[in-house]
């Protein structure tokens, strides 16, 4: 049993140097960090209902997921052909296109969430 803790224990902590090597190496989780960071205190303030939570942290979590799959797919890549290749310029648009997607429709699922209760507060202050 000591075995496996200390396994899942060493798992928790490579999946946090993946997790600083995205952070350290990829400008756009900068957009992603301070963006979660921006909506997070924002949902709180509006008080949002379960449900509303659910859906917003999904869409996050996609983001976030598909920012280090898209790392993980460059660093494959480039490992694999560390010279130029057509196949493997294809691989890394279709990563980028990926967070691109996520990132998209996150906006929209952010907008859709959180517009409403926002402009019911934006217009109850200018009055």
């Amino acid at each position: 049993m000591s075995n496996f803790i200390k396994a899942r224990l060493r798992s928790f902590g490579y999946a946090f140097q993946g997790w600083i090597y995205v952070l350290r190496n990829e400008p756009n989780s900068w957009i992603h960090a301070i963006t979660t960071a921006l909506i997070i205190p924002l949902a709180f303030w509006l008080h949002l209902p379960p449900r509303d939570w659910a859906v917003l942290l999904l869409a996050i979590v996609m983001v976030w997921a598909a920012e280090f799959f898209n790392t993980a797919i460059e660093s494959i890549v480039d490992l694999a052909s560390p010279e130029e290749n057509p196949l493997a310029k294809t691989g890394k648009d279709v990563g980028a296109a990926a967070v691109l997607i996520a990132a998209l429709t996150s906006i929209l699922i952010g907008l859709l969430i959180l517009g409403p209760p926002l402009w019911a507060k934006i217009i109850t202050y200018a009055q």
